[in-house]
């Protein structure tokens, strides 16, 4: 299979010295994505609109006609955004989303709409109506989701860097099961506006990478204020490659005991126990903190982001835009039809368990109730914060599960992202790296590492991950 080797640092410099053109890049990214039959990473692709907007990027910019996959709910200018659904099947995005227009201003070029779980719900990667996506390091596996493309196009190096959404682990869970590098960023450090929203006040957009220092450009593309989404945060943006090379001695590394319990995976927990060693043999200092609320994290993540999705996806009736049901008779049977023919199992279920905590009987005792539990939580982060500069831990419980195994327990499926939540809950920045491999059926399975820091500390995780050589 062709595959797109290197960094996205390499590729620029290479880009800068004219050893090729972006157009040559293009097309080398292109035949990678045809020759792919396995991980089915991509829904599509427009090879001669990259090619045009190759014949005109600047290879002096941060980004130098790099090609960049773009995850399907983040809207491109006349391509298809279909969140992997049947619903937006036809609809083709009339405008940039904020962060691909930075990206385009820095020199980016989107090539390629990545598979998704359906409109970003899920952590598998199975539930698209384009098929399974599959981890390229195991076919067998799963690639973690909801950005599984994205994942599974970089691991698989038919994308130099790509873009993914983050609701409650979506880009570093895939990345940790596919031994990239993923980052959620501080809530509001990146404009939504252009992203299909899932659950409005915990979605945030982020780079996913084959390295830290890929991070750091591609975030540094992508961040800054945005009149045009009330929740993006008027703040200066960092240098964030200038944090890369600083030493970490006399960081305070917190370490919860509730994410180092016997529940883990051996394997996992080895893994992670080694890079806390190296953390500490680089001259860190490991802290003890506690994290009290996080046994109640995935309960109030899944009531808080489902009743927000109930309301968001209500906008998709038949009317406006996507697919619409064929010879309704009345408004009502539209709505109902549409819905029912264009969502998939996964997103009917949190719509029902949405629209059931948002009711007039059940609202205090739900959706009430997860909002003062996501409070406590951020509590509990700001007094470890007061600790420790960072806190670190798995970013998975376990490896890759199988093909197959979400469908036969979903509650499993949704404890996968117990260490991922709280971060999205608490609006913190939080970046998985891969730090070795477990064992498991006779194959070597990626493990990720998990750092979370205080708001708009993504310099923080960035000096981290490239100190321990990611």
């Amino acid at each position: 299979m062709s595959k797109i080797q290197g960094t996205l640092a390499q590729w620029r410099d290479r880009l800068r010295r004219k050893e090729l053109s972006p157009a040559e890049l293009v097309n080398l990214t292109a035949d990678a994505i045809e020759a792919d039959r396995t991980t089915n990473a991509y829904i599509s692709f427009d090879r001669e609109a990259a090619l045009h907007a190759a014949a005109g990027a600047d290879i002096s910019s941060p980004l130098a006609g790099i090609p960049i996959a773009v995850k399907d709910n983040i809207n491109v200018l006349g391509q298809p955004t279909r969140c992997a659904s049947r619903l937006l099947s036809p609809y083709v995005a009339p405008y940039d989303a904020t962060s691909i227009r930075l990206l385009k201003e820095a020199g980016g070029i989107p090539l390629g709409r990545t598979n998704m779980d359906e409109f970003a719900m899920g952590a598998s990667g199975e539930n698209s109506v384009y098929g399974i996506t599959r981890n390229p390091e195991a076919p067998d596996r799963i690639p973690g989701g909801s950005s599984s493309g994205s994942a599974a196009a970089v691991a698989s190096a038919t994308a130099v860097a790509a873009l993914g959404s983050d609701t409650g682990g979506s880009i570093r869970q895939p990345a940790g099961h596919c031994g990239i590098v993923g980052l959620k960023p501080t809530y509001g450090r990146v404009s939504r506006y252009g992203l299909v929203a899932f659950a409005s006040s915990l979605d945030q957009i982020g780079p996913m990478t084959r390295t830290v220092e890929d991070a750091a450009i591609l975030l540094q593309a992508i961040s800054g204020h945005d009149r045009k989404d009330s929740t993006s945060a008027n703040c200066p943006v960092p240098d964030f490659e200038a944090a890369l090379g600083r030493d970490v001695k006399g960081l305070k590394v917190g370490i919860p005991s509730e994410y180092f319990t016997s529940g883990n995976h051996p394997g996992i927990s080895e893994a992670v126990q080694n890079t806390v060693k190296q953390l500490e043999s680089l001259g860190a200092e490991l802290v003890e903190v506690n994290l009290p609320h996080a046994d109640a994290v995935v309960a109030a993540y899944y009531i808080i982001a489902c009743a927000e999705a109930s309301s968001n996806l209500s906008r998709f009736d038949g009317v406006r835009y996507g697919k619409r049901a064929e010879d309704a008779a009345g408004l009502v049977e539209l709505f109902s039809r549409t819905r029912e023919e264009g969502f998939g199992p996964e997103v009917k279920r949190r719509i029902i368990l949405g629209t059931y905590v948002l009711s007039s009987g059940y609202y205090d005792a739900y959706y009430s109730r997860a909002q003062k539990v996501r409070s406590l939580v951020a509590r509990d982060f700001a007094e470890a914060f007061s600790r420790a500069d960072i806190i670190v831990g798995p970013t998975s419980p376990a490896p890759a599960p199988k093909i197959g195994d979400s469908a036969l327990d979903h509650l499993q499926t949704y404890l996968a992202d117990i260490y991922t939540i709280p971060a999205n809950l608490a609006g913190l920045p939080a970046m998985s790296i891969p730090c070795g491999t477990v064992r498991e059926s006779g194959m070597e399975l990626p493990v990720g590492f998990q750092m979370m820091a205080p708001h708009f500390r993504e310099d923080l995780l960035l000096k981290t991950g490239f100190a321990l050589g990611k």
